[in-house]
């Protein structure tokens, strides 16, 4: 067949089959005596076989290598995925960070440049930036060895091939913990749990026994529909004050409620929760069942019943 025909039947152009041919990718079965180049069916092979790993992505000097023998063909494609593998998670960082510019407005060029630092950020640049918050809550304060442990144990693994919810929490994430007012909040209900003086609220596993009590105890109310301010909440704030009371060491008593009222509220705040939920989005944890709406009906149950 000539250039032509061989052109037309693997969907590529004269100009292309010419140049893949001058390259000696695809040989010459022969010339006519005018000099036109003629092609047989390896060739059509060839070019179809030249044309896929284009498509794939592979570089005419390295397809020369792996027509030639020079290059093992398995070899030069997995490191061509691993290569792509790179190049897709760029993309969908990029895409991430495109998306939520989208979703915001007025933002300057500054915000612009720190989201894009932050998406690019490495795993040990996450590590670190998890550190440096934790560090600026607990400086000062003696906070339990064993919990501050705990909580540095627990850092944002983005994996190499993230989901764009991942990507949109890890974003979220290193906003919120780079928030002063949020460490303002945690360093005081921090110092309210750690500091000197008799204790409003639990620390340890203590503070996870009240907590999950609360959500099972007011979660439950809750669902049923109770209004905190009905003499039917009752009950169930006594329960509970009783309980944190007894974890803490301290007597139920008018002046401990008003003490546990002000911790409550000063933790009604769902920044604290939303850390670990964006945490389970980064590290793909399963979802767990937000807290924060049982605690608010216990805060507002503690405060009609005081």
């Amino acid at each position: 067949m000539n250039i032509g025909e061989l052109a037309r039947r693997c969907g590529l152009s004269v100009k292309t089959v010419r140049y893949y041919s001058d390259l000696g990718l695809v040989p010459e079965a022969g010339r006519t005596r005018s000099g036109h180049r003629r092609y047989d069916a390896d060739a059509a092979l060839r070019l179809d076989f030249v044309r896929t790993l284009r498509e794939l992505g592979l570089d005419l000097a390295t397809i020369r290598r792996v027509l030639e023998g020079e290059s093992d063909l398995p070899r030069v494609a997995g490191a061509h995925a691993e290569a792509l593998g790179v190049q897709i998670r760029l993309l969908r960082v990029r895409r991430a960070v495109l998306r939520t510019l989208a979703r915001r407005s007025a933002l300057t060029q500054k915000e612009v440049d720190r989201m894009n630092r932050i998406v690019q950020a490495t795993a040990e640049e996450r590590r670190r930036l998890i550190s440096e918050f934790l560090d600026s809550i607990f400086e000062g304060i003696p906070v339990d060895p064993g919990f501050a442990a705990r909580l540095r144990s627990v850092t944002p693994e983005l994996p190499d091939d993230p989901t764009d919810e991942q990507v949109d929490a890890w974003i979220e994430l290193a906003e919120l913990v780079a928030d002063p007012d949020f460490r303002t909040l945690l360093r005081r209900m921090g110092e309210g749990s750690f500091g000197p003086g008799p204790k409003a609220t639990p620390s340890g596993e203590a503070a996870q026994t009240t907590a999950e009590l609360v959500i099972e105890r007011a979660g439950a109310a809750l669902r049923d529909g109770v209004d905190p301010a009905s003499p039917a909440a009752r009950p169930i704030v006594d329960e509970l004050v009783a309980a944190y009371a007894s974890a803490v060491g301290r007597t139920d008593d008018e002046a401990y409620r008003r003490e546990l009222l002000a911790a409550l509220e000063l933790a009604d705040d769902p920044r604290p929760e939303r850390y670990w939920q964006l945490m389970a989005i980064i590290n793909g944890w399963p979802p767990f069942p937000p807290a924060t709406p049982a605690f608010a009906w216990f805060t507002k149950a503690l405060r009609a019943a005081s």
